[in-house]
């Protein structure tokens, strides 16, 4: 399935926004803590979420145009971290500290990096500044 790089970078975008909530919402150096690490705590609702957001994740591979290879990364780590968020007290805690939704978006986001170049972020989401045509400025993806 042919997928347009406007709409390639809307799943990234959107995979961005998963990232952010889910794994780093508050940042320290390379770790960080959101709503999934939050959340694990509460019975059901940690699972619940992660569902909801992995789904937000494996939908947006989808759209995205995604090779096979990638969805199924994606799965692996949302998988283990919904099926750890079950047992209770030890599975919360494995939950809070794995980075599963960051991992798969990583993942997702990089192969929509290796097919159709870097998204442009709108202006507000971080990144570098850079002057574009007309001289507005606008907020580019860091190069890895």
């Amino acid at each position: 399935m042919a997928v347009s790089r406007d709409r390639a970078h809307q799943s990234w975008r959107a995979a961005e926004r998963v990232k952010g909530l889910s794994d780093r919402l508050v940042g320290i150096g390379p770790f960080g803590i959101g709503l999934d690490g939050v959340l694990a705590w509460v019975p059901g609702l940690g699972t619940a979420y992660s569902l909801a957001a992995g789904g937000a994740l494996i939908l947006s591979g989808i759209t995205g145009g995604a090779s096979l290879a990638t969805l199924l990364r994606m799965g692996a780590y949302l998988a283990a971290d919904s099926m750890s968020s079950t047992v209770p007290v030890a599975g919360w805690a494995i939950d809070t500290l794995f980075p599963a939704h960051l991992m798969a978006a990583k993942a997702l986001q990089k192969d929509i990096e290796k097919r159709h170049g870097p998204a442009e972020m709108p202006l507000g989401w971080g990144g570098k500044k850079k002057r574009a045509r007309g001289g507005k400025l606008r907020n580019v993806t860091p190069r890895l």
